[in-house]
């Protein structure tokens, strides 16, 4: 049984190419399997090279 209050999160950015891809590979390291972490933009493009490059 998990510990946290929620078992799923959602990051919803406009276009789902910075922040909150950052957020959810954050979310990914600290929740690990306990709690199922998705992203998203209204209007998605692609991932931001530095986004890449800051994560990495």
């Amino acid at each position: 049984m998990s510990h946290f209050q929620y078992n799923s999160i959602l990051f919803l950015c406009v276009a789902n190419s910075a922040r909150s891809q950052m957020a959810e590979g954050l979310a990914r390291t600290i929740f690990g399997d306990e709690v199922t972490i998705h992203s998203a933009g209204s209007k998605p493009s692609k991932v931001h090279p530095l986004t890449i490059k800051a994560m990495a």
